[in-house]
């Protein structure tokens, strides 16, 4: 057994009598896997864990127990478009997240606050109780204020508001997690925290869980190849890209035997399917929506090349997507445009096209899967990698460091 599981199976009681709330806004729990399996990690290392995040599709329960954890959600407004809609989302769930903060220390109580971002403003539930002496850990999952410049392609009035917000969270923290190294260099330079109060806990995917399954061939539609995506369908997330490429395989490069296979949900979804049908591809791709384990791993596992089609941006540079890790684990190989934090993850599994050209992207693609030696070792070297060194099992450690770390501040 290799030393990080060692020290992750062996540390039942290293947080034996700590009490932890955390607090996650954008994705019910337990869908946000991060989130799910830093609490698991926490309550098997002795410490009582509790959730509290928004209701979601399929997580509408306002209370639940799940393995040992104390979950409650509270509900959301729609998802918000524009300043005004923001300001009233952003205000529900500070209101439920305050409300059922105080519900929680009476009823099982916290030593520990563990704050989720999007967005940068759980600091103020954080502030009360600081007044109580409670510690607050900042868990930095995006870099808002680079969201928001590749979201609405401009700074302005509230992309200093978030900055703002960000220093004020930072400043309130006694400990930050970094999801990579890019995050921590931003924490210590922005955010003028001390090196040695900011640590890297990567988003390593639990291979209890994300693994290969049996190969459903009726998914590539007839085709002889199939290309898989997952992820949010998001404005920012580049699919609009990736359907060019598509279009540029098919009525340009003559190339009728690749099937894409696109999952998960967002706001952009129905938008995706217009262009789609407007590029004259939409027989060439599937959009499964949000899809449950059991879909997500039979596309990845039948996908003979996994693309992520995220814009060259400051945010998608710095920021480590969940996605490719999950590619690497079932082994397949993996085409990204030329992003900082994609390639420290991939390496050698993936080929990196030109920065935002959805042509150079398919000529990628094409070249992988004309090459199935070329594959077959991409794929294993992102297997390998990620099973010796990016795993959730080797992440653990670097958790309860930094839960050890908040204890002595």
């Amino acid at each position: 057994m290799n030393k990080s599981l060692e020290t992750s199976s062996g540390s039942g009681s290293a947080l034996k009598g700590r009490k932890v709330l955390i607090i996650v806004e954008n994705l019910p729990v337990p869908f946000d896997r991060r989130v799910w399996q830093e609490a698991r990690a926490l309550q098997t290392s002795g410490a009582q864990v509790s959730i509290i995040c928004p209701v979601g599709k399929g997580y509408t329960e306002r209370y639940q127990l799940l393995e040992g954890i104390h979950i409650y959600r509270h509900p959301m407004p729609h998802e918000a478009h524009g300043a005004i809609g923001y300001l009233m989302e952003y205000a529900a769930a500070l209101f439920w997240e305050t409300v059922l903060s105080w519900k929680v220390l009476f009823k099982h109580g916290f030593d520990t606050l563990h704050g989720c971002n999007p967005p940068d403003l759980i600091f103020l539930i954080a502030w009360q109780f600081k007044l109580l002496r409670k510690r607050y850990i900042f868990d930095h999952h995006d870099i808002n204020p680079e969201l928001f410049e590749a979201k609405f392609g401009k700074r302005g009035l509230f992309w200093h508001l978030l900055r703002v917000c960000e220093w004020l969270t930072f400043k309130t923290a006694d400990v930050v997690i970094s999801t990579n190294e890019s995050y921590r260099k931003i924490a210590i330079e922005r955010g003028r925290k001390r090196p040695e109060d900011v640590f890297v806990v990567r988003s390593g995917p639990d291979l209890k869980r994300v693994k290969a399954v049996e190969v459903n061939p009726s998914l590539k539609k007839g085709r002889s190849y199939l290309v898989g995506y997952l992820g949010v369908m998001g404005d920012q997330e580049g699919i609009d890209l990736l359907l060019e490429a598509v279009a540029h395989l098919v009525h340009v490069k003559g190339r009728q035997d690749i099937h894409f296979a696109l999952v998960g949900g967002g706001p952009a979804l129905e938008n995706l399917k217009h262009l789609a049908e407007g590029l004259r591809v939409a027989n060439y791709v599937t959009f499964t929506g949000r899809a449950p384990d059991s879909l997500l791993f039979e596309v990845l596992s039948t996908s003979d090349v996994c693309v992520n089609p995220d814009r060259v941006n400051p945010m998608n540079d710095k920021s480590t997507m969940n996605k490719i890790l999950e590619y690497m684990a079932i082994g397949k190989p993996i085409v990204q445009f030329e992003v900082t934090e994609g390639r420290y993850s991939a390496q050698a599994a993936s080929l990196y096209a030109k920065a935002n050209d959805p042509i150079d992207f398919a000529t990628k693609i094409e070249e992988l899967l004309s090459d199935p030696a070329k594959r077959a070792y991409m794929g294993d070297f992102g297997k390998r990698r990620v099973e010796s060194e990016m795993a959730w099992s080797y992440e653990i450690p670097k958790l309860l460091n930094a839960y050890q770390a908040v204890a002595r501040t």
